[in-house]
């Protein structure tokens, strides 16, 4: 079964920037959509940004919307989260998510899930 392995986390500054990185072969011409979620202490599990590898087309939550751009290589099966202006709130478990069903990555629920990675914006 092919895997998705996130990348990129660490500790940043209120008002810097992280690029994570989604490994996800398999997944990026197959007609599958990649989202990146996160998970932050004590909360539930919640959408950031995702996207249609087929066609490009972009979603993003509210709360990041002007901060952070979901990209894709695909000669190299990535997906990229670049997060600017960094807030302390951004603080989570980062994890990306593919399914083949854009409805079950909008819902939160796609079928194959990689292992996360910690973002910390602290000062």
């Amino acid at each position: 079964q092919e895997k998705l392995v996130e990348s990129g986390g660490g500790l940043v500054q209120p008002g810097g920037s992280l690029r994570l990185s989604c490994a996800a072969p398999g997944f990026i011409s197959d007609d599958y959509s990649i989202g990146w979620f996160r998970q932050a202490p004590g909360k539930g599990r919640e959408g950031v940004s995702c996207l249609v590898t087929t066609d490009g087309s972009t979603y993003y939550a509210d709360s990041v919307k002007g901060r952070f751009t979901i990209s894709m290589d695909n000669d190299k099966n990535i997906v990229y989260l670049q997060m600017t202006n960094l807030k302390p709130e951004d603080t989570a478990v980062y994890y990306c998510g593919a399914d083949d069903n854009w409805g079950r990555i909008l819902a939160g629920l796609p079928r194959t899930w990689g292992r996360g990675t910690q973002v910390t914006v602290s000062s």
